[in-house]
């Protein structure tokens, strides 16, 4: 059977001053039969590829949302590697997106709902990830993979966690099916899904090991409640040095958490344990390098990799309903915090983007929409 069909809704804050002179916010809701409404919304967005220069504040055009979907008024949108590899014409867009507006994350308030809407209502407050478009002051989403934010958490906070903890979970949990007692390798541990995945370990029980190119990266990710911090070669040499460190800390691991790619994979083999599960996110390292095909048969371990953005989605509307049952609990017990960088408002992000490539940054850069 399918679910009721009702008018777009819509709601307006305004803010009135009351007897005692105190300022209150109220909501104003609004249904409309009518022709199709257009709202405006602010972007960040570029008209050509090339340097973070290209990136300039522009607007576009929303209708009411669709059957199904909610618009969201966004507070904040996380930055991560492939937004500068859009920029830069490296990275297409999945279909159905404008490939000129960068984002894949996004954390705000309903502001809008579509025919067929029961999940979320006016006003509340919300996280998620696109597939494109998330430098936008306003986003249409499909309800099913929008994600609650956790209780009395701050929208600027919880823009640090979609993309990293659902790609860190993801990874980890459901298809390395990490355990207490057992050690997982963290490469580029200081970024933002290195800073999730080293929560998330922790919170299920298992030891953690980090490597960074910084040695700042390193102390604070031990602060964070890393077990062993190492500082390993540039991304673009052969270093393997790490990997002798790592066996002579903890002897081999039973999970790769591999950010870097490439110019890690010698090492990688070098510390897999027996039954171990090498886990491929990300490739700034290279993409291409030579794996001994006998390691993994003789260790009987496995190599998956994974993305979030291009996955269809059904896939994506269960991955989000999973993480806010098992994952967002967690932040409200204490076990897991956003680890918020720096915030730009959003018509700096040019230098939010300087800040990115320059590797400067310790956790999550987020663009602010006032």
């Amino acid at each position: 059977m399918g679910g009721r069909t009702c008018p777009a809704t819509t709601a307006t804050i305004r803010r009135i001053r009351t007897h005692a002179n105190r300022t209150r916010e109220i909501i104003i809701v609004a249904t409309t039969d009518s022709a199709e409404q257009k709202t405006r919304s602010r972007c960040i967005r570029f008209d050509r590829t090339g340097g973070p220069e290209v990136l300039v504040l522009g607007e576009r055009a929303l209708s009411d949302p669709a059957p199904g979907e909610v618009r969201i008024r966004v507070t904040a949108a996380g930055l991560n590697r492939a937004d500068l590899l859009q920029r830069m014409g490296r990275y297409p867009t999945p279909p159905g997106f404008d490939e000129s507006i960068p984002g894949l994350e996004y954390a705000g308030v309903v502001e809008a709902t579509g025919p067929d809407c029961f999940l979320r209502s006016i006003g509340d407050p919300v996280m998620g990830i696109v597939g494109g478009e998330g430098y936008s002051e306003r986003l249409h989403v499909p309800e099913r993979e929008t994600i609650r934010v956790p209780a009395d958490m701050p929208l600027l906070e919880a823009g640090a966690i979609p993309e990293a903890y659902l790609t860190a979970w993801d990874a980890l949990e459901r298809k390395a099916g990490l355990r207490s007692g057992e050690t997982v390798l963290i490469h580029a541990v200081g970024s933002g899904v290195g800073t999730a995945a080293l929560q998330l370990a922790r919170s299920v029980g298992a030891r953690t090991v980090g490597t960074s190119r910084t040695p700042e990266k390193v102390e604070r990710a031990l602060a964070l409640g890393l077990d062993v911090g190492l500082v390993a070669g540039d991304h673009a040499s052969d270093d393997t040095t790490w990997s002798e460190r790592v066996l002579a800390e903890v002897g081999p691991v039973d999970v790769i958490l591999d950010l870097v790619g490439a110019s890690y994979l010698a090492g990688n083999q070098a510390v897999l344990g027996r039954h171990a599960r090498w886990m491929v996110v990300g490739v700034p390292g290279g993409r291409k390098a030579e794996i001994d095909l006998r390691t993994l048969m003789s260790r009987r371990a496995r190599i998956e990799g994974t993305v979030l953005r291009a996955r269809p989605p059904e896939e994506k509307a269960l991955l989000a309903r999973e993480f806010e049952r098992v994952v967002v609990p967690r932040f409200e017990r204490g076990l897991l915090q956003p680890v918020v960088g720096k915030v730009f408002p959003a018509e700096e992000a040019p230098e939010a983007h300087r800040l990115m490539e320059a590797n400067r940054n310790w956790g999550k850069i987020l663009l602010r929409w006032d």
